[in-house]
């Protein structure tokens, strides 16, 4: 007989914070830029509308977390 395995679920939270990219890395948006932005200079504002990539560390739990994107 064989042994049941249960499927991984894809967790959607991260799948909407997360995108991925062509070589596997992953996509995220910066923190900081929802409100108090009038203290914040144009070039920081500008800065953090840019995208930036997930760190190295943070890797193995975010894909095991989108399984099937």
């Amino acid at each position: 007989m064989a042994s049941k395995l249960g499927k991984n679920k894809t967790r959607k939270a991260v799948v909407k914070r997360f995108k991925k990219t062509g070589s596997g890395k992953l996509i995220r948006r910066k923190q900081g830029k929802r409100h108090l932005l009038q203290c914040k200079n144009r070039k920081r504002k500008r800065r953090l509308g840019k995208a930036a990539l997930a760190s190295d560390a943070d890797l193995p739990r975010l894909k095991e977390c989108m399984p099937h994107s």
